[in-house]
């Protein structure tokens, strides 16, 4: 990983974008493997969605803090110009679009909920030309609007008329705030390396979770049950597909997606990552059983031609 100094030096070498692509397609897919894990602990133990939310934060932060504090503690060191900008960051950037969305699919079917996220390129690149006045090529418009054609397709949005309100807008509430983790990321990793970046934001999401969820009411009980794994009659503890969760899950795709971010503009990493969508469709097909329509089939592939027209517009 690029090694970044703290007080304002910009990142080490130069962009590399073939390794920014590879970043967060691998991001993606870590992404959306969890999806599926995520959705085994949450339908086979005890096990809130915000609970489970909580769990992730905390011990993602956990994790990286120990390793940091162990290999590069300097890294940690934060400052006074940077605390409002990084709470702003993992609060808005890590816990509101983690529990935004919960709220989102909670009320709509989980395609909508995905596809009123995944607006979120479409911000960025408004953004993007509007306020940053950054030269965006016809491409990207091309990109983005066949991209979010698929996803109405792999949302089969037309299945399901009766929209509750408060879902629609936790969905597009959560669209903004991570267009936020994108542009606030981008400007963010051109200071600060992506490791200790991802590790504060995620401290201050576990410090807001523990202040609206406090910790002696969390059901620790259910860490030591077992779940089925969908997979024969396979079952595995509910600790070791959390530490999964946290890991594989949380930590490394957060870093990639944000190392990606000094590879690539945020407009073309955020079009990138609605892959995100189709390879979690394609997971739980492949392993919980549930099928994917002639439609969705097609919207998938819809969406992978946006990807590769955003990757070669500039």
């Amino acid at each position: 990983m690029t090694e970044i100094t703290l007080h304002g030096a910009r990142p080490a070498g130069a962009p590399r974008p073939r390794l920014g692509y590879a970043m967060v397609t691998a991001a993606s897919t870590l992404f959306a493997i969890n999806g599926t894990v995520s959705k085994l602990i949450l339908t086979g133990s005890e096990i809130t969605s915000l609970r489970l939310t909580e769990l992730r934060a905390t011990g993602a932060f956990v994790g990286l803090a120990a390793f940091l504090l162990a290999t590069a503690p300097r890294l940690l060191r934060v400052a006074r110009e940077e605390v409002a900008l990084l709470v702003f960051y993992g609060i808005v950037g890590f816990a509101l679009v983690q529990w935004l969305y919960l709220v989102a699919i909670e009320r709509l079917p989980i395609g909508i909920g995905l596809l009123l996220e995944f607006t979120a390129p479409v911000l960025v690149a408004l953004w993007a030309r509007l306020v940053w006045h950054e030269p965006v090529r016809r491409r990207v418009w091309a990109a983005l609007a066949l991209a979010l054609s698929g996803l109405v397709l792999v949302g089969e949005v037309w299945e399901d008329v009766r929209l509750d309100t408060v879902g629609v807008v936790a969905g597009l509430l959560a669209a903004g705030a991570l267009a936020t983790y994108y542009l606030a990321g981008e400007h963010q990793t051109a200071r600060r390396d992506a490791l200790s970046l991802t590790c504060l934001s995620l401290g201050v999401a576990a410090l807001l979770w523990a202040v609206v969820q406090p910790w002696w009411g969390f059901p620790f009980d259910a860490l030591g049950g077992s779940v089925p794994l969908e997979l024969g009659s396979a079952d595995a503890p509910v600790w070791a597909l959390s530490l999964w969760m946290v890991v594989l899950g949380t930590i490394l795709p957060f870093v990639l997606s944000l190392g990606a971010l000094h590879h690539l503009p945020a407009t073309r990493v955020a079009t990138v990552s609605m892959i995100e969508v189709l390879l979690a469709a394609l997971v739980a097909w492949a392993w919980l059983g549930e099928t994917l329509s002639a439609a969705q089939l097609v919207g998938g592939a819809v969406v992978l031609v946006g990807v590769v027209l955003a990757q070669t517009s500039r």
